[in-house]
């Protein structure tokens, strides 16, 4: 897989407007876990998006609201918790159909009507789809919901996550994490994107691409809202799913390579991925 080429798809024509560029929907973010829809959509907007919206529950719209100019917010029926509730779907599912990607699971939470939420709008979206964190939680018990995003889904679970989602073992074997991805992508008609030292991107029809960008500095909070901002961007701009994730992991591991010279791998935060973005896509795409 050859980054610089795919990176080349990026350029812009000279009459392009914001819709040329995909509309965005994150779905992300509850009471006390605010942060992660900040991260997930200014990715999403540094990493080329036209038009970034964060769905968030209307409990904490003015949190996150004050917070970017440059992000649309549209607040969503909340529990009583503070996360998103059953209760928006059918409002939900109207929105979804005005967008391009659907980005769902940093901070969403573990509550029972959220996570029933998430997989009641898989079953029913025909859109593209990057699913982390409590998106991939909601997964756990149910994985038949997978078969409605067959051919049209990114997942991108950390070690912990894939083996609570998909059962069997991991270790650091890169020949097992290769291929319990690839087996795993394969079965379900999705691309995996395996995070940890060595990221895996596993392709349905058995592509596969091991990054060698990032640094353990990365393994910080937020770090994985960054990913999913970032390729939820990059198939709003026409990639195809397996060069958004290879591309998007690639840019993430090289933003924070540049982050941890500026600032060393243990200062190093979420939001310091994020400011050197536009670093990276001016290197790899030069105007």
């Amino acid at each position: 897989m050859n980054i610089q080429t795919i990176a080349g798809k990026l350029k812009r024509p000279a009459t392009a407007h914001k819709g040329t560029f995909g509309r965005v929907f994150i779905l992300a973010g509850s009471r006390g876990m605010t942060g992660a829809a900040h991260l997930a959509g200014m990715a999403a907007l540094r990493s080329g998006a036209g038009v970034v919206t964060i769905g968030i529950p209307d409990a904490v719209y003015f949190v996150i609201a004050k917070r970017e100019s440059e992000l649309m917010i549209r607040p969503f029926p909340s529990t009583h918790k503070g996360t998103l509730s059953l209760k928006g779907f059918p409002e939900l599912e109207r929105f979804c159909a005005t967008q391009n990607v659907l980005a769902m699971g940093p901070g969403l939470s573990q509550h029972s009507s959220t996570q029933k939420l998430v997989r009641e709008i898989l079953r029913a979206t025909k859109l593209p789809l990057v699913i982390d964190a409590d998106g991939l939680n909601a997964l756990k018990g149910y994985l038949k919901v997978l078969d409605a995003c067959r051919g049209r889904a990114v997942l991108t679970p950390h070690p912990g996550e894939f083996v609570r989602i998909f059962g069997g073992k991991l270790d650091d074997s890169d020949i097992l994490r290769k291929k319990r991805a690839l087996d795993t992508a394969q079965k379900h008609d999705v691309v995996i994107v395996l995070k940890g030292h060595r990221t895996v991107i596993a392709a349905p029809g058995g592509d596969c691409h091991i990054n060698t960008t990032g640094n353990p500095g990365m393994a910080t909070a937020g770090s994985g809202d960054v990913l999913t901002g970032i390729i939820a961007a990059l198939m709003g701009q026409g990639l195809s799913y397996f060069e958004a994730a290879c591309l998007g992991v690639h840019v993430h591991g090289f933003a924070g390579d540049l982050a941890s010279k500026k600032v060393g791998q243990v200062s190093l935060t979420a939001g310091d991925i994020l400011r050197f973005l536009p670093d990276i896509f001016k290197t790899l795409i030069p105007s």
